[in-house]
């Protein structure tokens, strides 16, 4: 028997429900990849640094090492210089002494603070702090082990794995890491009107761009895309198309989610016993997506699936909003929302009472104030129109109005 929790949801009911089965996800198989393969991976197994960070006392500026006590005598003598990656080797530093030092060189002995060499006046062998500075103890030194101390944890099972984290995990002496294996995401494009790239469609049909864009949108979010075969308009095709699809741990179907007397997805669902989350969500576009779960047979385990809408916007915006923090928790990211941010509008556009807006828009960012501005476009089949945007527009349906200089949420993709 189906079951069916919900209707038609709100946005953030419907995003409600997908998160809470997200944080109920554990990653899968782990395996072992080298560092710079890691980009875009899941990190399975805790870093751990392997000494202390930094392992000396570092000099933050090229300046002089000195004694900050020793200031008021009001000028020091240079009795050396230290180049990063050498160590001093004349014993303590004595009084009213300094020693030239370079940005990353160990701090010697004795020393306690870094004039930046801006700050004085030299002469010959002799320096002067200029009229007006003053050096205080630990003054551009970075301590040994203040950033991370022998055996430390810095980075936890469950990090996205981007050139931050692999800088980290190199200076931590790693030359591979244990990720977590991505998950396999069926994609099957529905509909009779569909072909195939090398096949020339007839004045009737249009070309299957949503199973190549999803595969991209699966790739980057860090799951492996298997693209099956295109499934026509008819249950018993569509069915063994689903059930070639059991093999993967994700399963998304465009099209054939609406009311048409063709759009078979939820019935053929509904026959192999899914359960149903939600069967729409009130959004422009992407109203007709469909969330649920298929039961553990004596072959495959249960599977989660979405029910995309076969317009190209409306598929590319669901994805973002319901299927990409889902895809995300499945691969050990943990249970997090889509990627919201805030900007001012720059113009004023109209919202929809009862419908949350989600629409194609280009954010231009400055350091003072991230602007929005909608992109033109002809409806949620309009692919030129999604390719010139670089972000959605979130217009929440209280209000029917918007404009010039209000703060609206923006969907980062």
């Amino acid at each position: 028997m189906t079951k069916v929790v919900g209707g038609i949801a709100e946005f953030d009911e419907a995003l409600k429900i997908v998160l809470s089965h997200a944080a109920d996800m554990v990653g899968g198989h782990r395996e072992s990849v080298g560092l710079l393969g890691c980009g875009g991976r899941v990190l399975a197994e805790a870093v751990n640094a392997d000494r202390d960070q930094p392992p000396f006392d570092r000099s933050t500026r090229d300046g002089f090492a000195v004694r900050a006590a020793d200031v008021a005598a009001g000028s020091f003598l240079v009795v050396g210089l230290i180049r990063a990656g050498e160590l001093w080797q004349g014993g303590p530093l004595g009084c009213n002494a300094a020693i030239e030092i370079m940005t990353g060189a160990p701090i010697p002995g004795g020393a306690d603070a870094v004039v930046m060499v801006e700050h004085v006046e030299r002469h010959g062998d002799e320096i002067r702090l200029l009229a007006g500075r003053a050096v205080r103890s630990g003054e551009n030194i970075v301590p040994r082990g203040s950033e991370a101390q022998v055996g430390q944890t810095v980075l936890a099972s469950g990090t996205v794995i981007e050139g931050a984290e692999i800088a980290l995990a190199a200076a931590c002496g790693y030359s591979s890491l244990r990720v977590f294996r991505r998950p396999r995401v069926a994609i099957v494009a529905t509909g009779d009107e569909l072909v195939e790239l090398a096949d020339t469609p007839g004045p009737q049909q249009i070309r299957n761009s949503n199973s190549y864009g999803l595969a991209e949108l699966v790739a980057r979010a860090g799951g492996e895309a298997v693209r099956l075969p295109i499934a026509p308009d008819k249950r018993a095709e569509l069915e063994e198309t689903i059930r070639i699809a059991r093999g993967c741990d994700l399963m998304l179907l465009s099209g054939g989610v609406s009311m048409g007397k063709y759009d078979l997805v939820e019935e053929v669902l509904e026959r192999m016993g899914a359960e149903f989350f939600f069967t729409g969500v009130k959004m422009q576009p992407g109203k007709p997506v469909v969330f649920g779960r298929l039961p553990s047979n004596g072959t495959f385990p249960a599977q989660f699936f979405f029910g995309l809408p076969g317009n190209p916007v409306s598929t590319q915006v669901t994805f973002h909003c319901f299927v990409e923090p889902l895809l995300r928790a499945m691969g050990g990211a943990g249970a997090h929302g889509p990627r919201f941010v805030q900007a001012t509008l720059a113009e004023e556009i109209a919202g929809k009472a009862g419908l949350m807006r989600v629409l194609p828009a280009r954010l231009t960012a400055d350091r003072v104030r991230p602007e929005v501005r909608l992109v033109g476009w002809q409806g949620s089949g309009d692919l030129a129109a999604n390719a010139r945007a670089n972000c959605y527009a979130v217009l929440p349906p209280e209000r029917e109005q918007f404009v010039a200089g209000d703060v609206i949420t923006v969907l980062l993709r």
